[in-house]
């Protein structure tokens, strides 16, 4: 009974993604990477990106999976506040980068409304340390608020969606009603 206790335990620590490491005040590292918007082929930088305000960078684990459709979908949703808070969603992912273009243009996920960028062997989700401990060439469900000048503002880490877009947009207002 005590063995089946520890093993229940190791896995669920195994399947949880830890905090993020990026803290609040942290200087994000800067990326560029390919990505989709709408189903067409571009080229996103965080950098660009951050010269027209802040940016959301969620990271998730695949496209076409539940979880990231629904968060995906609850973004895209949400695209229209985020913009009149004159900021930039960016998803990314290290698992089926294949699907991206399809994932990009699909009304039941992102519907056109913002980029995703893909991410082979989770290079840029490593720098962020939003790798998925069970799958570690793959992102985990962490999603980061970003200041124009490339500090962090905002973290949030749990492999459950449906906080990341409340979560995310309450620290863009929250930025936005101090430099008012």
């Amino acid at each position: 009974m005590k063995r089946i206790a520890i093993a229940a335990a190791v896995a669920t620590a195994l399947a949880t993604p830890a905090a993020a490491a990026l803290k609040p005040g942290d200087k994000a590292p800067m990326f560029t990477a390919p990505g989709f918007l709408a189903g067409d082929a571009i080229q996103l930088s965080l950098a660009e990106a951050l010269k027209k305000g802040p940016v959301v960078l969620y990271f998730f684990p695949s496209a076409y999976t539940k979880g990231c459709n629904l968060e995906a979908h609850l973004f895209s949703q949400a695209a229209d506040q985020f913009k009149a808070q004159k900021t930039t969603v960016i998803g990314v992912t290290a698992g089926a980068v294949n699907r991206l273009a399809e994932f990009s243009k699909d009304t039941e996920t992102c519907g056109g409304k913002f980029a995703v960028a893909a991410d082979p062997g989770a290079k840029i989700a490593k720098q962020y340390d939003a790798v998925l401990t069970m799958k570690p060439d793959w992102s985990d469900r962490t999603s980061y608020v970003i200041a124009p000048n490339g500090q962090v503002l905002h973290a949030y880490s749990k492999l459950d969606p449906s906080e990341h877009v409340t979560q995310t947009l309450n620290a863009v207002k929250a930025f936005n009603a101090k430099r008012r």
